[in-house]
């Protein structure tokens, strides 16, 4: 039976991670799960503090029994909870994550999105019919009419529709084939796998919705914040190096 690793990178993610946490509990079987590794970048905001006390933020009845059923360490059983430090960079994050994951499914998820109910078990469904890597469709939390565009858009199968926030599955055997993440990308270094899953035909988009955060276009502008992320893949279409495209982000985004 199918297992899968949840891995999560962040940096300064005090206000979303233990709301993910509970989330992913709560919407998932336990059994599905091998283990939950948080993958922290040098957060200087507590971040690491929330994850550490993620079972005594539990208020309700039902997480409170899931508490426990926490074994010896701490740590949830069967899905144990993982708290691993790294250098700063997701791709860097995301590849310690998988190298220390057990299960034989990955699950790359970013801290601010929020995947559907038993999305364990979508997963597993996918990977026992052969489909070895994909995401799910996207739903933005915001009314805004170009967000909702957006997010439905997310459903077709279109490579210009993907993005890192939609999380990604992958089988372990596949991405050690692929050689991980290139740590090289700063920036896009979701986009630089997903192209080698297409190039290969081994995506497939589950029909189930992830919610993420529109936090980032509500920070910048919806509209100045899409026409930079049009930039940087039409630059990355025309061969723009790793470091050219981090350069403009930093300029025009970050």
């Amino acid at each position: 039976m199918s297992k899968i690793s949840i891995i999560i990178p962040v940096l300064n993610e005090i206000e979303m991670i233990g709301s993910l946490l509970r989330h992913l509990v709560d919407s998932s079987n336990s059994k599905n799960i091998t283990e939950i590794i948080v993958i922290d970048g040098g957060s200087s905001d507590g971040t690491q503090d929330i994850v550490r006390d993620f079972h005594s933020k539990f208020k309700d009845p039902k997480t409170t029994l899931r508490q426990a059923q926490c074994d010896s360490s701490g740590l949830i059983n069967p899905s144990k909870l993982v708290l691993l430090n790294s250098p700063k960079g997701r791709a860097k994050q995301m590849n310690i994550g998988a190298k220390h994951a057990k299960g034989d499914i990955l699950y790359f998820l970013h801290a601010d999105s929020f995947p559907p109910k038993d999305f364990d078990q979508h997963i597993i469904n996918e990977v026992s019919k052969g489909n070895n890597a994909g995401c799910f469709r996207m739903q933005f939390d915001s009314s805004h009419w170009w967000l909702r565009l957006a997010s439905w858009l997310t459903q077709f199968s279109w490579r210009a529709c993907r993005g890192g926030d939609q999380s990604l599955f992958i089988t372990k055997t596949l991405f050690n084939e692929i050689g991980g993440y290139d740590e090289s990308y700063t920036i896009y270094e979701d986009n630089i796998l997903i192209n080698e899953l297409y190039k290969r035909k081994q995506f497939v988009v589950i029909n189930k919705k992830i919610r993420t955060s529109a936090r980032l276009y509500k920070k910048v502008g919806v509209w100045k914040l899409q026409y930079h992320f049009w930039a940087i893949y039409v630059k990355r279409w025309f061969g723009a190096s790793a470091d050219d495209m981090l350069v403009y982000y930093k300029k025009n985004i970050s």
